[in-house]
């Protein structure tokens, strides 16, 4: 008698680290070319169409760009947490924050120069954004509470308040009645490559990214992130502050998403709007988790993530709904967690003697 048993892996070979990911993103698009068959969409001709709308011209590649750019940073700012161990699902709401307070900056301080105000601006998106990963960053380091609850719950508190403000006090009176705040000062906008909308923010992320790489793998600080996220219980052994810690990688985890707001309104939208964000943080949760947490992997991740978004986008004019590719963001995230499981564990076939 046969019997399948399920092993711990001791170690994992690249292959499989690299194999079950793809087998994964495989059975994602089998899933949903599944769901396009039976709906009436012809799958291989949807997902043709989808390519070409995220490669086929320069412009495509552009907006792939411009599209993957927040998604870089957010999946960045959550892979920094994820790597203690700790459940930063609030992105989205940290993102909201940033944009919230760069653009208190831009509508007060448009007069000034605009490297001083991109620089504040700046500033203030990473405070913004920082403020609500401290919150439950000190939370779960000093009194334990879980961070994934709290984090989730933000993000309903940031996307209200930023809300309240264009549909109440920020609303532009020239904007005949849709939520929006007025227009920041041309000194607001940062630059961009050529006469695309790729803007300086794809050289932020690459930065950023590096710095994470350097830091994680070759400083003090990166070591103790890494045992901290093993054991908390061998890093206080070892005489690491494990609560000081886990608020100061909060704080940046946040910190970043709050940059990618600041971003986002000041490279694309030009102001501060409803639903500035598509779903970049919870995206993001995707993007991270399919890089396996490496930072350079996560640019390239990213970069695939907003080509799904544009050609998601392009396919609608043929009158194939987007929730297509929302649920093909779903179908990898299920079947990237269950492949997870293969990671740790292996099957075995093994005979069972019949007594």
């Amino acid at each position: 008698m046969i019997k399948a048993k399920m092993i711990k892996r001791q170690y994992r070979s690249l292959s499989v680290d690299i194999g079950v990911p793809v087998f994964s993103i495989l059975l994602a698009f089998v899933v949903s070319g599944a769901f396009l068959y039976f709906s009436g969409f012809d799958p291989g001709e949807t997902f043709l169409r989808m390519f070409k709308g995220a490669f086929g011209s320069s412009y495509a590649i552009a907006e792939t760009i411009v599209k993957a750019i927040p998604l870089m940073l957010a999946g960045l700012a959550v892979s920094l947490a994820f790597r203690m161990k700790l459940w930063n699902i609030g992105a989205e709401g940290q993102l909201y924050m940033g944009a919230f307070a760069a653009s208190w900056v831009a509508l007060t301080c448009g007069h000034l120069s605009s490297w001083l105000l991109l620089l504040l601006m700046f500033l203030a998106g990473f405070l913004g954004g920082a403020v609500w990963g401290f919150i439950p960053g000190f939370l779960r380091g000093y009194w334990q509470v879980n961070e994934t609850i709290v984090t989730l719950m933000l993000n309903y508190v940031a996307i209200s308040w930023v809300g309240y403000l264009v549909f109440g006090p920020w609303k532009d009176p020239a904007s005949k009645g849709f939520p929006l705040t007025p227009r920041f000062s041309d000194a607001a906008y940062l630059p961009t490559f050529g006469d695309s909308r790729v803007h300086l923010g794809l050289l932020i992320a690459i930065v950023i990214a590096l710095i994470f790489y350097l830091v994680l793998r070759y400083s003090r600080w990166g070591y103790e992130i890494k045992v901290i996220g093993e054991s908390q219980n061998a890093a206080r052994y070892a005489g690491m502050n494990v609560a000081r810690n886990i608020v100061l990688v909060m704080i940046i985890s946040g910190g970043i998403a709050g940059i990618t707001g600041m971003i986002e309104v000041s490279g694309i939208t030009h102001r501060l709007q409803q639903d500035i964000s598509p779903g970049y943080g919870f995206s993001a949760v995707i993007v991270a988790w399919l890089a396996r947490l490496h930072p350079f992997s996560i640019i390239l991740v990213a970069f695939l993530f907003g080509a799904l978004l544009v050609g998601g986008f392009g396919v609608q004019t043929f009158g194939i709904p987007y929730s297509i590719v929302l649920m093909l963001e779903g179908s990898i995230l299920f079947f990237l967690l269950a492949g997870e499981f293969l990671l740790r564990y292996k099957i075995v076939l093994v005979r069972k003697e019949v007594q």
